[in-house]
């Protein structure tokens, strides 16, 4: 009997141990988003670079070709 209520006791404080992580780590988040939403813009190039139409081969074509 003593067993089972050791496995039960290990099974609440498991329970409790990772809601709190849990809550650590939405805490984490939330403060992470709004790091992002206050921050100014990221100073990278998004996307690709424009293709270079010196020699007209990187260039794009007419009607799609």
């Amino acid at each position: 009997m003593a067993d089972k209520r050791q496995k039960q006791d290990d099974g609440a404080e498991r329970k409790a141990r990772l809601a709190g992580q849990l809550r650590a780590n939405l805490a984490r988040r939330k403060a992470q988003a709004r790091a992002r939403r206050a921050g100014e813009a990221d100073q990278r190039p998004d996307g690709l670079d424009p293709a270079s139409a010196e020699n007209g081969e990187d260039a794009p074509r007419e009607g799609g070709q």
